[in-house]
């Protein structure tokens, strides 16, 4: 088995390679990971067989002597294909241990890839973790519908959307980024002392780099934005990126009613609709006010594992 340090000639196989991932999602592309290269070292990696079959790649960026599966990203860890099988995954994990000993690393921190991004079963990495004494230091939990089998919505969460309804709330797709990225920040900055973690730079470029897979859609009153949802669509599942909610648009219920139609109208192929987590502190904090609102339409848990291992 070969480890080979990515750069930029292996683009294309690369690329390649997570196109037919079967944990794959569109931001493990070259093109949206180099957007913020300029913040993270990147030390992406290839897994190479004796035939020089590329069996895996680990998307990756190195600190001083710790290795993240990648601190740009949401999620990460090895990507692998339907050939992947238990024993080829420990072997990886043997090897990675050597090579990064070799280069002084000393920890790796890993972050799994949840199953609703499967497109089938991909935990050989999570097998692998234990038997090399993997510890998991965190778990944050996110809030994800089921749409095969949905549970019902609460009487609140129907309650606020009829009321959006009958105050005849617009709910369509929209390309406006710099007005939807003005009102979120004002919002963020004004609720949460936060701001939105891709600048209006970011998003643009990467919403025209990934037409397909980044979409903001809007709700509005008399021309008037009131709320929106920034979603990151990959093969089975959308994923709300960055909702937005004005003062007169919680007043209406506009963003409940964005929801709604993103469920059940615009989205109804995919199979998991997923709100993303409701934490802090490593996961050890529950923003119980944010997951109540995110199971007030049928959402439960999906868990998001990070790992520490000791490279010895």
């Amino acid at each position: 088995m070969k480890i080979v340090k990515y750069n930029i000639n292996h683009k294309t196989l690369w690329d390649e390679f997570v196109k037919s991932a079967k944990n794959s999602h569109f931001f493990f592309y070259r093109d949206y990971m180099e957007y913020h290269s300029d913040r993270f070292e990147d030390f992406s990696l290839l897994f190479f067989d004796d035939k020089n079959k590329l069996l895996a790649l680990l998307p990756a960026n190195i600190i001083d002597t710790t290795l993240h599966t990648h601190q740009g990203l949401t999620f990460g860890g090895f990507l692998i294909d339907n050939k992947m099988k238990t024993t080829i995954m420990l072997e990886l994990f043997t090897e990675l241990n050597r090579f990064l000993k070799e280069k002084n690393v000393k920890k790796v921190i890993y972050k799994c890839i949840p199953y609703i991004y499967h497109t089938l079963p991909a935990e050989e990495d999570r097998y692998a973790l234990f038997m090399h004494n993997a510890q998991l230091f965190r778990r944050d939990v996110s809030s994800t519908i089921y749409t095969q089998n949905q549970i019902k919505y609460s009487k609140g969460r129907k309650w606020i959307i009829n009321k959006a309804k009958k105050n005849q709330i617009v709910v369509e797709e929209s390309e406006n980024y710099d007005e939807y990225w003005k009102n979120l920040e004002e919002i963020l900055k004004l609720q949460h002392s936060a701001k939105p973690v891709h600048s209006l730079k970011e998003i643009i470029k990467l919403s025209n780099l990934f037409p397909e897979n980044i979409k903001l859609y809007t709700a509005r009153k008399d021309g008037e934005l009131l709320a929106g949802a920034v979603l990151f669509i990959n093969k089975n599942i959308v994923h709300t990126q960055y909702l937005m909610n004005s003062i007169k648009g919680r007043e209406f219920g506009a963003l409940d009613l964005v929801i709604d139609r993103l469920i059940n109208e615009f989205y109804t192929n995919k199979i998991y609709f997923d709100f993303g987590i409701s934490n802090e502190d490593n996961g050890r904090y529950l923003n119980s006010g944010l997951i109540g609102q995110k199971e007030g339409f049928g959402a439960r848990a999906v868990a998001h594992d990070f790992y520490e291992l000791e490279i010895i």
